[in-house]
């Protein structure tokens, strides 16, 4: 199997990382690509009290196992399965339950710190920043985290003004320095998105003509 072309989705909680990842999966077969988000490497928490696993900062590179999610890429790459954790919202720690991953022909790596770890990141053949206004990130992710992580409305402004807003200008914007491509998703970004597809179906053209 020839080397997969990796592309990583970066950018601000709520910034419409999602919605460009599945832009680009819909325009290849499914069975060729693979999504892998970062959020399912947060460290386990089990040991912790509910009280401490919700006052842990997310938004910290720390909160997150880069050193599993890099091993399991090189899996990937090299061929090879893997059965990577999956992360429990409501209950803030990992999940009992895993994901058997196979090697496909794109993955895409989608969080809002994947370009923080040069490791994964020097993995990656195309790296994308997605941008929004910060007002907008705050409803988006208020919204989301009220409708399908079962959060309050406090628990999620208490969060976004302890944490997340901190953070994002303290770790996660500072990576869009390292993006080949900056996305904006105030508005549209179908443009942005189609060159990214041409390019992605270039890479894999290339290869196999090699």
């Amino acid at each position: 199997m020839k080397k997969p072309v990796i592309i990583a989705v970066a950018g601000g909680s709520a910034s419409g990382k999602t919605t460009v990842t599945d832009k680009i999966v819909a325009s290849f077969e499914k069975e060729n690509v693979t999504v892998i988000k970062h959020d399912d490497y947060y460290k386990d928490q089990s040991e912790m009290s509910m009280e401490e696993r919700v006052k842990a900062n997310y938004d910290h590179p720390f909160s997150l196992d880069n050193d599993l999610m890099f091993k399991h890429i090189l899996k990937l790459v090299r061929g090879n399965d893997i059965v990577k954790p999956l992360y429990d919202f409501e209950n803030h720690t990992r999940s009992n339950k895993t994901e058997v991953i196979k090697p496909t022909e794109i993955i895409i790596l989608e969080g809002i710190l994947i370009l923080e770890d040069d490791r994964i990141r020097d993995l990656c053949d195309i790296k994308l920043f997605v941008e929004a206004d910060d007002d907008l990130r705050f409803i988006r992710r208020l919204i989301r985290d009220m409708e399908s992580r079962g959060r309050t409305m406090e628990s999620v402004i208490k969060q976004y003004l302890n944490t997340v807003k901190p953070m994002h200008f303290a770790f996660v914007k500072p990576t869009k320095r390292y993006a080949d491509v900056i996305i904006p998703n105030d508005k549209h970004h179908d443009v942005a998105v189609d060159l990214i597809i041409t390019k992605i179906k270039s890479i894999i053209s290339n290869e196999n003509i090699v």
